[in-house]
């Protein structure tokens, strides 16, 4: 289960956590324009925007967890299990639903945030792009079969999540720029409503007003917000901590606060059991300022932020560029 949300300050960031039981061994990538992307159905594409992201790396190929590009547009695909449903790679691109028209440009599931950076600088690009793409159930190998996602895409003026299901592609405005899993986007929205009393200050007494009763406690205004791991509830808890967070506008204040949004879903080891001594964690969690091409990140066992820049890479050479994942901890001894 993961989480996305969006920020911004002087600078607009974008980032996820990544909540599964183990790695698939992650990696910042940074695709350099030149890279050659042999897309499935689509050909190749010889020069295209930089990408910077995290990805399990296969054969050279970034396949892309969450990324930025050089633009300032940012994707991430989030687990959509039970409602995600995708094309069959043989079906007629100029039809869908059953009504043919004007022929879409086939995409395979796993290549579609890499189609979409490369080609798009901003989300009105993105939703260009979107009315012509038939996504397809192409796995990028018998070992890595289709996952099953939704996505986030966000640049400094707009936020969208698309989600491809059994009745067609829907792309949705997305307002308060938050991301979860299940259910579908609509109904995450939805359940915003059941909270729309919450405050960050401290409540009237509207209960009863003849009857004395106190504020015993700070943060009473935010009483009934969800503490559970649902990604319901996930979805509730990081949309009211990030309408309502403050920071100053420097770089490091932004990240930190970022960091701080998202540490409110964080996901610790023992509290959510996938089958009997796996439990669900935090593997990673990401902010990526999109205006500066710095992808920050750290891990369960690493709280300290590590950064990669891309624009401190040729971004005009042809092979991809990696770093691995600094995923164990120091501590700093001031004694």
């Amino acid at each position: 289960m993961c989480t996305a949300a969006v920020y911004k300050t002087k600078d607009f960031y974008f980032g996820r956590t990544l909540d599964y039981e183990f790695s698939y061994g992650d990696e910042i990538a940074v695709t350099p324009r030149n890279y050659v992307f042999n897309f499935r159905h689509s050909g190749k594409l010889e020069n295209h925007y930089a990408i910077i992201g995290m990805a399990h790396v296969a054969g050279d190929y970034p396949l892309y967890y969450d990324a930025i590009n050089e633009k300032g547009l940012g994707m991430a695909g989030l687990n959509f299990v039970g409602n995600a449903a995708y094309a069959a790679a043989d079906e007629n691109s100029s039809c869908e639903n059953g009504t043919c028209g004007i022929a879409k440009t086939k995409v395979a599931q796993f290549e579609f945030i890499p189609w979409i950076l490369s080609l798009c600088a901003t989300v009105a690009d993105a939703k260009e792009k979107l009315n012509r793409i038939l996504l397809v159930d192409t796995p990028f190998s018998s070992q890595l079969p289709v996952a099953q996602l939704h996505w986030i895409i966000a640049d400094k003026n707009e936020c969208i999540v698309v989600e491809s299901m059994a009745d067609g592609m829907h792309v949705y405005d997305n307002p308060v720029g938050v991301l979860t899993n299940n259910p579908p986007f609509p109904y995450q929205m939805a359940a915003l409503n059941n909270y729309r009393g919450l405050s960050t200050k401290q409540p009237e007494n509207t209960f009863a007003p003849g009857v004395e009763l106190s504020a015993y406690s700070r943060g009473m205004g935010g009483l009934g917000l969800p503490g559970d791991l649902s990604s319901q509830s996930r979805f509730v808890r990081v949309a009211f901590t990030k309408q309502n967070s403050k920071s100053d506008d420097s770089e490091n204040a932004s990240v930190s606060q970022f960091f701080h949004i998202l540490g409110s879903v964080d996901q610790q080891r023992g509290l959510c059991e996938v089958t009997e001594g796996k439990y669900e964690i935090t593997l990673y969690t990401s902010c990526c300022n999109c205006d500066k091409g710095i992808y920050y990140y750290t891990t369960y066992d690493n709280s300290q932020i590590t950064a990669v820049d891309m624009n401190r890479e040729n971004l005009d050479e042809k092979l991809l560029i990696r770093y691995p994942v600094i995923t164990e901890g120091k501590i700093c001894w001031q004694n």
